[in-house]
């Protein structure tokens, strides 16, 4: 792997479809470069083209950390 290059890997994720062609999808996600790696959760927005690929509009990402994770999912459902 090239120096200051990163390579992502989906480790799993959810989707939900809304609206006509919209979808949110939720991933834990692994970064991965020459001298580390990192896991992160992934909040996305996308939609689909006519052929059925997704088309991501904008992400947020949160790190793999259990206070974080339950204070974004508490305000969540709070909001």
């Amino acid at each position: 792997m090239p120096r200051g290059e990163v390579d992502f890997q989906t480790i799993k994720a959810e989707l939900v479809k809304f609206g006509n062609n919209n979808f949110i999808e939720v991933a834990r996600k692994r970064a991965i470069t020459e001298d580390r790696e990192n896991i992160f959760i992934s909040v996305s927005r996308g939609f689909f083209l006519p052929d059925g690929t997704k088309r991501f509009k904008s992400s947020l990402t949160v790190p793999d950390d259990e206070e974080v994770k339950e204070f974004v999912s508490k305000t969540l459902l709070e909001v």
